[in-house]
Order: C-alpha cells, then structure tokens, then sequence
C-alpha cells in the first residue's frame, strides 16, 4: 500500500538513483503521474515533461480501453479490440477525438516551450500505476521511435500479466508492487484524488529550469 501518489514517487526515485548523474528525462503519464514526475525529477536531477497518449475508450464503457493513440497518430489496439468494436468508422472517430484532446493538452501544458526531445538520452515513463498497460504501451512505443539511449518504465504497480506485456517495449522496467488479486491502481493507494489540469501545469512550470 502506498500512503499518496508522493510516497509512491518517493519509493520509485529510491529505485532509480542510480540515474541521477546521468540527467535524465523524466516523462510522465497526465494527469495523476505529472506531480510524481516532478518529484522524481528534482530527485534524481533531470528534465520534467509529459508524454502524451490517450486510451481508445470501447462503445458505451468510456473507462475501458480497447487500445491507445500517440501524438503523431500511432495506433495500439488491444487483442480484444474486436469484440467490442463492430464499426471501423467508430475507431476512426474516437481516435481523431483524443488526437484533438492530445493537441488540446500540449497547448495547454508545454505552451513556452517545445516538447525536450528524448534522442539519446536516459528516458523514464512514470504513470501512477498500470491496470491494462495499454496508454504506457503507446507511450513507450512513441518514445522508441525516437531513439532514446535507454527506455525505462517505472510504476508504483502493476499485475504481473500487464508487466509481461509492457516488457517488449521498454529496456528496462521498475515496479514496485505487483499483485495477482488486482481490481484497479486505487486500490493500492490510501488516499488517490483525482489530479486537476492546474496542477499538472504548475508540476510544469515549476519544474522548467
């Protein structure tokens, strides 16, 4: 059990000191991870930014994700995609949708500066927890694509299936946590609010050095 997002954040930069010298760039999931970013980063030294992707959310079910969208456009579906979606139009829809609100957010959060450019560099994607993976596997698969050094996942938790799926894309993965019996990542938190957009640009700006 984590108390807070900060108790989670602090556990994890524990785990990644090892990087401080090397300065790296700490990508994180928004909304819940950008403020467990910003820890991370004063802790181990490195850059702050987001990583945009967002879940394709099924017919019907908005909290469930048939699959995931980058920014430039790169699509994940899920295996079980198909059993929930029967209209190719319906994809399409959805997926110009979250390209909008991906376009929206980077306005809004990155407006004085261009996105860091990960080319190189030790990259760490930080999210608040993993239930299907399927946002962290689109992030991770947007981020290969431009060359990182190193390509690290880190989460607070995770269930060992969704794990085993995220291992092909990421070079290294660190998560703290991994039960069998896992419902949702709130579980695993004593207090877990719901992060506003207002913090997420704060997190930003305060990190910007």
């Amino acid at each position: 059990m984590f108390r807070d997002r900060n108790d989670a954040a602090n556990q994890l930069a524990k785990q990644l000191d090892h990087y401080r010298d090397c300065h790296p760039l700490i990508l994180a999931i928004p909304r819940g991870a950008v403020p467990m970013g910003k820890m991370i980063a004063d802790m181990l030294s490195g850059d702050l930014d987001v990583v945009l992707v967002r879940k394709l959310r099924a017919p019907g079910n908005p909290e469930f994700a048939i699959g995931s969208i980058d920014e430039s456009g790169w699509t994940y579906l899920a295996d079980y995609a198909g059993q929930f979606v029967h209209d190719p139009q319906y994809i399409e829809a959805e997926k110009a949708a979250q390209l909008k609100t991906m376009q929206e957010r980077r306005k809004q959060y990155t407006p004085i500066r261009p996105p860091f450019d990960p080319e190189n560099r030790i990259v760490i994607v930080i999210d608040d927890g993993l239930a299907t993976g399927s946002t962290m596997i689109a992030a991770l698969h947007a981020l290969k694509a431009k060359h990182p050094k190193k390509l690290i996942c880190a989460v607070p938790v995770a269930p060992p299936d969704t794990l085993e799926k995220i291992k092909p894309c990421a070079d290294e993965i660190v998560c703290l946590n991994s039960p069998r019996d896992f419902y949702a990542v709130g579980q695993f938190y004593q207090d877990f609010p719901q992060v506003s957009d207002e913090e997420v640009i704060q997190s930003l700006k305060s990190s910007h050095h």
